[in-house]
C-alpha cells in the first residue's frame, strides 16, 4: 500500500495537482484526473468498464478534501465531486500518467469525441416586417 504523500498542491496556472512523496514529485494535469475518476457514476477503478469522458479540457478543482488517513476527494469545476482518489490509486496515475493519457486520447479518438466542451450553437433569425 502506497504511503501518504508529505505534500499536495494545485497548481492553478498550470492547472495540475503537484504531489510529494519522500522521493517522488509528480504533476498530474486535473483534466487526467477528471477523467481517471475512480468515482462509481465513471465506472470507477474497480474492474468496471469506465464511460468515456470527453469535454474535460478545462476542468478545474474546486476544493480539495481529506477522506480519512487513505485518501483525497478531488471537487471539481463540471460538478463531479463523488471520485475517492486513494494513495494507492493517486501513485499509481502518477507513475502511470502516460500510459493513462494514451489510453484516454485512443479512446476519446475511437469514440469520435474531443478533450474541447460541446458548446450549443443557437441560430437567431430576425423577425421579417
Amino acid at each position: 500500500m502506497a504511503k501518504a504523500p508529505i505534500k499536495i498542491s494545485y497548481k492553478k496556472l498550470e492547472n495540475a495537482l503537484e504531489i510529494e512523496w519522500e522521493d517522488e514529485v509528480y504533476s498530474l494535469p486535473i483534466e487526467l484526473l477528471r477523467v481517471r475518476s475512480p468515482s462509481a457514476d465513471a465506472g470507477g477503478r474497480h474492474g468496471r468498464k469506465r464511460k468515456p469522458q470527453s469535454g474535460k479540457k478545462d476542468v478545474r478543482i474546486k476544493d480539495i478534501n481529506h477522506t480519512g488517513n487513505y485518501g483525497i476527494r478531488l471537487n471539481f469545476d463540471d460538478g463531479h465531486d463523488t471520485g475517492i482518489f486513494v494513495w494507492e490509486y493517486l501513485h499509481d496515475l502518477a507513475k502511470n500518467q502516460e500510459k493513462y493519457w494514451q489510453e484516454y486520447l485512443k479512446e476519446l479518438e475511437e469514440k469520435n469525441e474531443s478533450r474541447l466542451p460541446k458548446l450549443e450553437v443557437k441560430h437567431w433569425n430576425p423577425k421579417q416586417p
